[in-house]
C-alpha cells in the first residue's frame, strides 16, 4: 500500500540518522562527525563516516552512502516502503493503511512476506503459551521451573508449540497464509505423498530476532521424553534466516553491550536468557552452532571486547579453544571464563546470584595468554617438550591478530608467562607467520595455475619467500613493526582527466554555490557565467549543471538538501553523488585546534574564489586540448581538403593553441615544446 506523502515528511523529520545507525553498529564521534567500521563490508579500520548535521553516511571503504532510510534498506535487504515503516515504528508514528489481504501479501517480496508469517508464527505461539490450558499446563509451567518473569518472557517474545499435528498449519491458512510460503519460512514440512505438518510440536519456543528485532527464526525445545525426537530443534536456513551469521539474545543486548563495551558470549538459549533476567544484558549465544566469522564481525559493530562464558568441563574448554583464534583474528580483544566444572550460566547464576556472578567473571576471566598457557603448563608438569609445544600453540594464536603491534606486546608477555627469552618467542611468531604466508602463496599460486592451464604452480624459492615475508616479521629492535602489504582489490570506475575536473566543479557548486565570492557575486554566478556555453561530458555532472542553470533562470541557488531527498531521474541516483561531493574523510584535529595551529580551510573566501577560478580554467583548458587534438586529425589528411578548408583549419588549431598557453601561464604550468 502506498504510504502518503506528508506521511513520509513526518517519518523523514522525525528521524535521527544517529539513532537509526546506532541500532546497528557503534558510533564514535570524530570531531563534528561519527566513525565506525563499515556494517556493509569487512574491514578493521573505521571508514564509515555519519554526519548529522546533512542527516546522511558515506563509507570511504566500500562506497555505500544514503540517509537513514537508506541505511535501513541496505541493512536489513528490504525495500523503500518497507524502511519508512521500520521507521514510523520507531519513531511512534501511526501509518493510515488498508489492512493487508492475502493477495496483497504474495504481491509484496518473498523476503518480507517470510518476516510476516514469521511474526504471525511468534504471535501464535506466545498466545499458545499463556492464553491456552495446555500451554500454561507444560510451557508456563517449565519456564517457571527456569525461574523467569512475566517480563522476561515478554522481552524473548518466548511461547509454547502445541502438541497437534496442524495446529499452526490451519491457523495460518485461515488467516491468508499460503502453504508455500509457511513452508519456505521454516514452519511447516511437507512430505512426499503430500502430506503435511507443522514442524515444531510440543516444544516451548525461542524466537531468534535479527540486529532490529524482527523474529527471523525459531529454537525450539522438547518437555516430553522421546528418544525419537532431537531435544533442540531449530528452524531451517531461509532467505531471512542464516545461522552463521545470527546471534541469540543480539537484540535485546546490543544496547547493553554498547554501554558496557563489552559482550560476554554463552552457548546457550537459557543462559542468555538467565544472565538477562539477572541484570547482566550484555550476553549473546551463538545460536546452536560453532562459533562462526560472521557471528564474531556482528559482536564487532558494537564492541572490540569479547569475554568467552563456557562451561568449565572437557567439552566447554574445547568450544572456548576452537572459538579463541576466531575471535583474535578479526582484531577483537578477548578474555575467557570457564565456570565451576558441573556448571553453566544458567545454573551458576540462579546458584550465586547477579553480584557474585558479576564478581566471579572479574575475578576469574583471563587472556587468552593465561588461559591457554594454564591449559598446557598444566598438562605438561615438567616435559620440557610439552612446554615446547605449548609455547609454539600460544604463538600460533598470536599470529591470528592482525594488529603487528598487538603482537609486539603479547610477544613480552608469553615469555613471561613460560620463563623464556623474549628473542625465542618473537623467533617462534616469526616462523610460524612466514609458514602461514608460505602455504596462503602457494593455495594462491595453484589456483592460479589451475585457472590458466591446469598445471600446478612452481614451488618459490627460499629467497623468493624471505623477501616476500620479510615485512611480516616481529623485529624486537623496534617497538613498532612493519606489517604485510595488502594490496586494494576494489577495482574502481575509470574517469578521464576532464571528469575529475567537471565533478570538482559541482562540489564547489553543491557545496558553495550560495556564496559570494565578493558583494553581489555568488559562486554559483561566477560559474556559471564562465561555463555559459559548456556542457559536461559525464552525464551525471552535466545533468547536475544543467539543475543549476534551470534554478538560477529562476533566481534560485540550489543546495545539497535540494539533491539529497531527489528521486533518481535518468540513472543518476542524485542522492548517492551529493554525499559523495559533500562528505570529507578527514578532519582537522581538536589537538591542532588546541595549539592554535593555524590550517587554511577551504571555506575562506580567499581560497574559494581561487579554487573555482582555478578550476575553470583547467576546464577550459582541457577542452581546448580536446579541439586541438581533433583538429589534429584534421589536418593529418589534406588530400582530401581544398586550400581554403586547410587554412581554415590550422586558423582555429592556432586560435586554441594559444588558449592553451595562455591558460597554462595563469595555472603556472610549464610549457614544453
Amino acid at each position: 500500500m502506498r504510504i502518503p506523502e506528508e506521511t513520509v515528511d513526518r517519518i523523514r523529520q522525525a528521524t535521527d540518522i544517529l539513532e537509526v545507525i546506532n541500532d546497528f553498529v557503534s558510533l564514535k564521534k570524530r570531531g563534528s562527525n561519527y566513525i565506525a567500521c563499515c556494517p556493509f563490508h569487512n574491514e578493521k579500520t573505521p571508514s564509515f563516516n555519519v554526519n548529522p548535521t546533512r542527516q546522511i553516511y558515506k563509507c570511504f571503504g566500500c562506497g555505500k552512502a544514503g540517509d537513514a532510510v537508506r541505511f535501513v534498506m541496505d541493512i536489513e535487504n528490504i525495500g523503500y516502503g518497507e524502511a519508512l515503516r521500520y521507521l514510523a515504528k520507531k519513531y511512534g508514528i501511526e501509518i493510515e493503511e488498508q489492512e493487508q489481504t492475502p493477495e496483497d501479501l504474495l504481491r509484496q517480496n518473498e523476503r518480507e512476506s517470510l518476516l510476516i508469517a514469521l511474526n504471525f508464527a511468534k504471535t501464535f505461539f506466545q498466545e499458545a503459551l499463556l492464553q491456552s490450558d495446555e500451554g500454561k499446563g507444560i510451557g508456563l509451567s517449565y519456564f517457571r521451573e527456569r525461574g523467569f518473569s512475566n517480563p522476561t518472557i515478554e522481552a524473548f517474545d518466548l511461547g509454547y508449540s502445541f502438541d497437534q499435528w496442524d495446529a499452526l498449519l490451519q491457523e495460518g491458512v485461515r488467516r491468508g497464509y499460503s502453504r508455500e510460503m509457511l513452508e519456505k519460512a521454516g514452519l511447516i514440512l511437507i512430505k512426499e505423498g503430500g502430506k503435511v505438518f507443522d514442524r515444531f510440536r510440543g516444544r516451548v519456543m525461542f524466537p531468534i530476532h535479527n540486529v532490529s528485532g524482527r523474529v527471523i527464526a525459531f529454537g525450539a525445545r522438547i518437555l516430553k521424553v522421546d528418544k525419537s525426537q532431537p531435544k533442540y530443534l531449530n528452524s531451517p536456513e531461509t532467505a531471512v534466516y542464516h545461522k552463521s551469521q545470527v546471534l541469540y539474545g543480539i537484540y535485546q543486548a546490543k544496547q547493553a553491550i554498547r554501554q558496557e563495551d563489552v559482550c560476554y558470549l554463552t552457548e546457550g538459549y537459557t543462559d542468555v536468557i538467565s544472565l538477562h533476567q539477572a541484570g547482566i544484558k550484555n550476553v549473546v549465544a551463538s545460536s546452536g552452532t560453532s562459533l562462526t566469522t560472521e557471528q564474531i564481525r556482528l559482536i564487532g559493530r558494537f564492541t572490540q571486547h569479547v569475554t568467552i562464558l563456557y562451561d568449565g568441563d572437557a567439552a566447554g574448554i574445547k568450544a572456548a579453544l576452537r572459538g579463541l583464534d576466531m575471535v583474535l583474528e578479526e582484531g577483537l580483544n578477548l578474555r575467557l571464563l570457564l565456570l565451576p566444572n558441573g556448571e553453566d550460566p544458567d545454573s551458576y547464576v540462579h546458584k550465586v546470584g547477579a553480584e557474585d556472578f558479576k564478581a566471579y567473571i572479574r575475578t576469574n576471566s583471563q587472556d587468552f595468554i593465561d588461559f591457554k598457557a594454564g591449559q598446557w603448563l598444566a598438562e605438561a608438569g615438567d616435559n620440557p617438550l610439552r612446554r615446547a609445544e605449548g609455547i609454539s600453540d600460544v604463538c600460533a594464536s598470536i599470529t591470528k591478530i592482525p594488529d603487528p603491534l598487538k603482537r609486539q606486546t603479547l610477544s613480552q608477555r608469553v615469555a613471561q608467562v613460560f620463563h623464556v627469552s623474549e628473542q625465542s618467542v618473537i623467533s617462534e611468531i616469526n616462523r610460524l607467520l612466514r609458514k602461514q604466508q608460505d602455504q596462503s602463496r602457494k593455495d594462491s599460486e595453484r589456483q592460479r595455475q589451475t585457472r590458466q592451464s591446469g598445471t600446478p604452480a612452481p614451488e618459490p624459492s627460499a629467497d623468493d619467500l624471505n623477501a616476500l615475508f620479510a615485512d611480516a616479521e616481529i623485529d624486537s629492535s623496534e617497538s613498532v613493526n612493519k606489517s604485510v602489504w595488502e594490496p586494494d582489490e576494489r577495482v574502481k570506475p575509470v574517469k578521464t582527466p576532464i571528469s575529475f575536473q567537471e565533478e570538482e566543479c559541482i562540489r564547489l557548486l553543491i557545496n558553495y554555490g550560495a556564496r559570494e565570492l565578493e558583494p553581489g557575486i555568488t559562486l554559483c554566478q561566477y560559474i556559471l557565467s564562465e561555463l555559459h556555453e559548456v556542457d559536461f561530458q559525464t552525464a551525471p555532472y552535466n545533468l547536475i549543471l544543467t539543475l543549476f542553470r534551470e534554478a538560477y533562470s529562476r533566481g534560485e541557488i540550489l543546495t545539497a538538501g535540494d539533491f539529497l531527498n531527489r528521486p533518481t531521474a535518468d540513472e543518476v541516483d542524485f542522492q548517492h553523488h551529493t554525499i559523495h561531493l559533500t562528505t570529507p574523510r578527514y578532519e582537522i584535529s581538536d589537538g591542532w585546534l588546541k595549539h592554535e595551529i593555524y590550517v587554511p580551510s577551504e571555506e575562506e573566501i580567499s581560497i574559494l574564489a581561487d579554487a573555482a577560478y582555478r578550476n575553470i580554467l583547467r576546464i577550459k583548458k582541457m577542452l581546448a586540448e580536446q579541439r586541438m587534438a581533433d583538429l589534429q586529425q584534421q589536418l593529418r589528411d589534406l588530400s582530401s581538403k581544398s586550400p581554403e578548408e586547410a587554412d581554415l583549419l590550422l586558423t582555429e588549431f592556432m586560435h586554441y593553441k594559444r588558449i592553451d598557453v595562455e591558460i597554462s601561464r595563469l595555472l603556472g604550468t610549464v610549457i614544453s615544446g
